[in-house]
């Protein structure tokens, strides 16, 4: 049986004792397919010519264990660590949240040519914006790519809209425009045309997502955790009273939840083109439509948290699941004799 050395990349001054890594990595750790795990961190200054410079295929990585656990002073990641050549290890564990740049994901790919990495940072950079969604029309509420003060009235001239900048996440810059008014998560309405006049430069430059506003999204948005396909579990995110806004950085509660037949038709829909691209472990986000059915809203692709949550809502051993599928990736990956 094939043993596999990872090395895993991540940020953990960012981190939390509720941060998936520790428990993914642990399981990781002591999977039978597993030789040596080593985690880098962003934070630890040393690694500044890897992750900043792009100048060195070198990291300080500490060994990690079955035992592996946060540690609030994150000591674990700076003190006697390794110089590991991402070149010498078989897989890339990418546990790296924002802002982990498109040059610095393109640049990893080049560096380890052929590593096994999980997520492909290629496929990051092109799934990672909000402007994905536009690949999947029929399971998504009505959408328009917008690039223009006009675009934007004209799309919310049909019905009530939400407005996303296509790169922030946790419901940063998300806004509900209706009625001539546009209104952030606290509901406080501004008048659109001085809105747009404020984003004007990043809306010509980049683009935002309109996405029509749906009336049940008090209903909550759920949060479900895909593996190499398969559906791990779901968490519901519940809104704050007075606010439309889902996410727990919004003031959101998230609760237990299951998986509705039409959701599971929606991930069997989009997987095929997720690992088409050397998405693994991917978010989805649905949204109760108009109809009453779920609807996809939104697909993370980046660093996916939730998994010892999950497992401790469920009862159900999430954390090992992603981690016997996330090597059975692996493996398909490996050449034939």
């Amino acid at each position: 049986m094939k043993k596999y050395n990872f090395l895993v990349l991540t940020e953990h001054t960012k981190h939390s004792d509720q941060n998936s890594l520790y428990a993914l990595v642990a399981e990781l750790a002591r999977h039978e397919q597993s030789g040596q795990v080593y985690v880098a961190s962003r934070g630890n200054a040393k690694n500044k010519c890897f992750f900043e410079d792009r100048t060195s295929s070198e990291v300080e990585a500490t060994l990690a264990t079955s035992s592996f656990a946060f540690q609030s002073d994150g000591a674990q990641f700076l003190e006697d660590t390794t110089t590991i050549d991402i070149q010498s290890v078989d897989v890339v564990f990418m546990r790296l949240p924002r802002p982990a740049t498109d040059e610095f994901l393109e640049h990893l790919v080049s560096i380890a040519p052929k590593q096994v990495f999980v997520n492909n940072p290629k496929g990051i950079v092109k799934t990672s914006t909000k402007e994905f969604l536009l690949n999947f029309p029929s399971v998504c509420p009505p959408m328009k790519f917008c690039r223009s003060v006009i675009d934007v009235l004209n799309f919310a001239s049909k019905y009530p809209i939400v407005l996303k900048p296509l790169r922030e996440y946790g419901g940063k810059g998300v806004v509900k425009v209706q009625d001539h008014y546009v209104f952030a998560g606290d509901g406080r309405p501004q008048p659109i045309k001085e809105y747009l006049m404020e984003i004007k430069q990043e809306l010509e430059t980049n683009g935002y997502l309109a996405m029509k506003f749906l009336k049940n999204v008090s209903e909550g948005d759920k949060r479900i955790l895909v593996v190499n396909g398969e559906i791990l579990a779901s968490s519901l995110r519940l809104p704050a009273p007075d606010s439309w806004l889902c996410n727990v950085a919004q003031g959101g509660t998230s609760v237990p939840s299951t998986v509705s037949p039409e959701e599971v038709e929606i991930i069997e829909q989009i997987t095929p083109t997720l690992l088409k691209e050397g998405i693994v472990m991917f978010g989805a986000d649905t949204l109760v439509g108009d109809d009453g059915k779920r609807i996809l809203s939104e697909v993370n692709t980046l660093s996916i948290g939730g998994f010892p949550q999950a497992a401790e809502q469920t009862g159900t051993p999430v954390v090992k699941k992603a981690i016997n599928n996330i090597i059975a990736y692996v493996n398909s990956q490996q050449p034939r004799a």
